[in-house]
């Protein structure tokens, strides 16, 4: 049996969860610490399929995509709202009464744990026992992933500061969900948006949007680890 599949669909989770360690090198976080909030990235995957199944099951989500409206039907009510929710839910139930969450920067190194969590599972199923999974792993490993990654920094940085600016705490909790749920959904819609093949003209014009997309969306991530770093 080859393990290559299995080691390509988690090398990309492994390289940003050792990213995300290496920026927090000032005051790291214990090793046992981020294995369970990973650990619980993975556990949100079924979580998030007790919420999309019965859904599915009374037509609430499409189950295929052949319009724009299904495209966004399907990104937000299929994807974006219940993996954030679930994601947002581990994350919580692990740091309400966790007293290594102590400084900012935490919120986002354990939520980015999760999500990569999330991230490392999901690649998996999608790459283990089809025939093209060098082409799907690697196209993830510079798509998904990283947008998984990027989600995660966004939850964490508003989840620290609804920890430690009370005077605000119920709109940054609101936002550790609305703001990677907003950035999934769109995401995911533009993919599936354009795999609808529409026209040429219009693909061409959906890979440089989502294009653009993706590079102020690694930026916002950036900026958000150096402001909770520094």
């Amino acid at each position: 049996m080859s393990y290559l599949p299995l080691l390509s669909a988690l090398l990309p989770a492994i390289a940003l969860l050792g990213y995300i360690c290496w920026r927090d090198r000032k005051s790291p976080e214990p090793i046992g610490q981020l294995l369970k909030a990973t650990a619980l990235g993975v556990v949100s995957i079924p979580l998030t399929l007790c919420i999309v199944t019965p859904l599915q099951s009374i037509g609430i989500i499409a189950e295929n995509v052949f319009t724009f409206a299904d495209a966004v039907n399907i990104s937000f009510l299929g994807a974006a709202i219940p993996e954030e929710l679930s994601k947002l839910l581990v994350l919580w139930l692990f740091l309400r009464k966790n007293s290594y969450f102590d400084e900012r920067m935490d919120g986002i190194v354990y939520a980015v744990c999760v999500s990569l969590g999330f991230a490392g599972l999901e690649n998996i199923l999608y790459v283990i026992g089809d025939a093209d999974w060098m082409s799907i792993a690697l196209a993830r490993a510079f798509t998904a992933v990283p947008g998984h990654f990027c989600y995660g920094v966004i939850m964490g940085y508003f989840y620290s500061l609804a920890k430690f600016d009370p005077q605000k705490r119920l709109y940054h909790s609101a936002m550790a969900l609305i703001a990677p749920v907003v950035a999934h959904g769109i995401y995911d819609t533009i993919l599936f948006t354009i795999a609808l093949r529409i026209s040429d003209g219009l693909v061409l014009l959906l890979l440089l949007v989502f294009l653009v997309f993706c590079f102020y969306l690694w930026k916002w991530a950036s900026k958000s680890i150096k402001r909770h770093v520094g």
